[in-house]
């Protein structure tokens, strides 16, 4: 499994760790009952804080994408694509209304921010 780290990012790391392994399920990389790596073994991987892997691991089971079994692993648990596919529409939805915003405030007019995202679809 291959988690890169930015520590430049303004993201925190646990949530780096979060995003890249839900990343992983929704495309595949990881399937139903894949184990991970131990946390020990991520955090020494990553050269950080085994309290942040675990923050990490804490959440993805918190919302669903994994299960713990003591003494066994953390597997990833049976992915629904849908709701997962949802749930990044909602934060690509929040990261456009924030954009949305800082346009205005700005005193962009909302036909310059549409004319503004339909020059970045096109590339």
């Amino acid at each position: 499994m291959k988690i890169i780290i930015n520590g430049a990012s303004m993201v925190p790391i646990y949530e780096q760790i979060i995003d890249q392994i839900k990343k992983m399920i929704v495309d595949g990389t990881l399937k139903e009952n894949d184990i991970l790596p131990s946390v020990r073994t991520l955090s020494k991987e990553l050269k950080i804080s085994a309290l942040t892997v675990k923050k990490a691991y804490d959440n993805l089971e918190q919302e669903g994408f994994t299960v713990t079994v003591h003494g066994k692993g953390t597997y990833v648990k049976a992915a629904n694509k849908e709701l997962m596919r949802e749930e990044y529409r909602r934060e690509v939805e929040a990261d456009l209304e924030m954009a949305i915003q800082k346009g205005r405030s700005c005193g962009l007019t909302d036909d310059e921010i549409r004319e503004l995202v339909d020059l970045i679809m096109e590339e």
